[in-house]
């Protein structure tokens, strides 16, 4: 369940969002969403399906089932697009 609440807790952080932000989005109470990121609670299937669609990543990557994050690259050039593809495999080699 770490895993879990260790993942919520960086994809919030990386959006720059609070608890009660995340909380408000979901629907739920600020110390639901603190529950979750100690480890004390785990969401239900319908909250971990929203959670999944705020931070565009799947949810076997929520539930530590899988380790690779997707990143969303809609809306960029097809230049842009290979411009972070090789960042992405220079940063890899390091």
């Amino acid at each position: 369940m770490t895993d879990f609440g260790n993942r919520l807790k960086n994809l919030r952080l990386r959006k720059h969002m609070t608890q009660s932000d995340l909380a408000e989005r979901l629907g739920v109470t600020k110390s639901v969403i603190s529950a979750y990121e100690t480890g004390l609670r785990m969401p239900s299937y319908d909250i971990l399906i929203k959670i999944s669609r705020i931070f565009r990543v799947t949810t076997d990557y929520l539930l530590g089932l899988e380790s690779k994050q997707e990143i969303d690259v809609s809306g960029l050039t097809e230049d842009e697009i290979h411009a972070l593809t090789n960042l992405v495999k220079a940063m890899q080699r390091n």
